[in-house]
């Protein structure tokens, strides 16, 4: 019984954690990366669609990304959303490609993006104290019900803070990773 309400828990840690790195590919770095694009959406004929669905992107350079529509008549569309999108660079279009340079980060900015980064984790830990609370509840609720023994509780309890502890520690490792990026000149 407990295993469930365990499994449960570490399910939703795992998904705590995965969303925490996946938000963190979309904070610019020193470098480009084609993740910085991912939820841009283009008019595409009336429906809004991917950018990476309309135009293939690349990273020629570290600081460059560029993206080649499939259609010449999509870059306008492409060039609109990329400015609504507001990530920090203007596009620049020789007419058959979009060019994307993203200018060095000042020290300042780099601060700024790691105090960022700081309360994004801390928001991730409190995410994964409510899944622990949850789960302790849970196993609490099966102990009243007498579906388990006190001995039972005690040990699932200790299992539930031993785990917490160990997510706690990967959401700092992604985010000294993820720091050490960012304050790479």
């Amino acid at each position: 019984m407990t295993k469930d309400v365990i499994a449960n828990m570490k399910n939703h840690m795992d998904k705590t954690t995965d969303s925490l790195r996946r938000e963190y590919q979309k904070i610019r770095t020193g470098r480009a990366s084609t993740a910085l694009l991912d939820d841009i959406k283009v008019d595409y004929y009336g429906t809004p669609t991917a950018v990476n669905q309309v135009a293939t992107l690349a990273v020629p350079e570290p600081r460059t990304i560029t993206l080649q529509p499939w259609e010449a008549k999509m870059i306008p569309p492409i060039e609109k959303a990329i400015m609504n999108a507001n990530i920090g660079v203007t596009p620049a279009n020789d007419g058959k490609l979009i060019r994307l340079v993203f200018p060095p980060l000042t020290e300042e900015r780099r601060k700024e993006i790691v105090k960022q980064l700081k309360k994004m984790a801390e928001d991730a830990k409190v995410a994964l104290r409510n899944i622990r609370r949850d789960a302790i509840d849970g196993v609490k609720k099966l102990e009243k019900d007498k579906q388990i023994s006190e001995d039972d509780l005690k040990r699932a309890e200790k299992e539930v803070q031993d785990l917490t502890k160990s997510f706690e520690l990967k959401i700092d490792e992604v985010l000294a990773h993820k720091e050490k990026e960012v304050l790479e000149v």
